[in-house]
């Protein structure tokens, strides 16, 4: 694993040992932030099941500002620590070692708004609509933020208020849903 792009681009990044967590992989990585570098601004990102961190690193090293790595697991925070250090600029990310609907409840009670979020959970553990109708409702987005859910390929989406589907694409086994927020009044 590496960080393709950008400031810390060609660094290596180390998986998380054991078979708790399924790493991005590169290419995979490469396909969702090319169709994400149209909607890249300086903001603050999400990274809700952030596994070795390897999403938001590269998130900030394409050129947003300051990354929130959320995992529950205790050898993913610390391979998300080992990684951060790779960057040389640890003051651009905040480590959180908890559930991934505590983290949200606790950036609702902040008010923290983010510009990207990226969610890449258990296959087996698939809550993206939840998270979606959450983020929305606890006002955790940005006007035109963008979300992105890598997950299975039987996973569906209905229309969710407040968002737009802009892009769904199938890499084998995986698939990349990309929506942009509305807001909540838009249909």
């Amino acid at each position: 694993m590496r960080i393709i792009s950008g400031d810390f681009g060609g660094r290596r990044l180390s998986a998380v040992p054991g078979m708790q967590t399924r790493p991005t992989t590169d290419k995979v990585k490469e396909a969702m932030f090319n169709m994400l570098s149209r909607y890249f601004n300086n903001g603050t990102v999400l990274d809700l099941y952030a596994g070795s961190g390897g999403l938001g690193i590269e998130a900030i090293s394409r050129g947003y500002a300051h990354a929130f790595l959320v995992d529950r697991q205790y050898a993913a925070i610390k391979t998300i620590k080992n990684n951060v250090a790779v960057t040389k600029h640890p003051e651009q990310f905040t480590i959180l070692k908890m559930d991934a609907f505590k983290a949200l409840q606790h950036f609702a009670q902040i008010q923290q708004q983010f510009a990207l979020v990226l969610l890449d959970p258990p296959y087996k553990q698939q809550q993206i609509v939840k998270i979606l109708n959450y983020l929305a409702q606890k006002q955790l987005l940005t006007a035109n933020a963008i979300v992105l859910a890598e997950t299975d390929t039987t996973v569906s989406y209905p229309v969710i208020n407040g968002y737009e589907l802009v892009r769904l694409q199938k890499y084998g086994i995986t698939q990349v849903a990309i929506f942009r927020y509305l807001g909540e009044n838009n249909d």
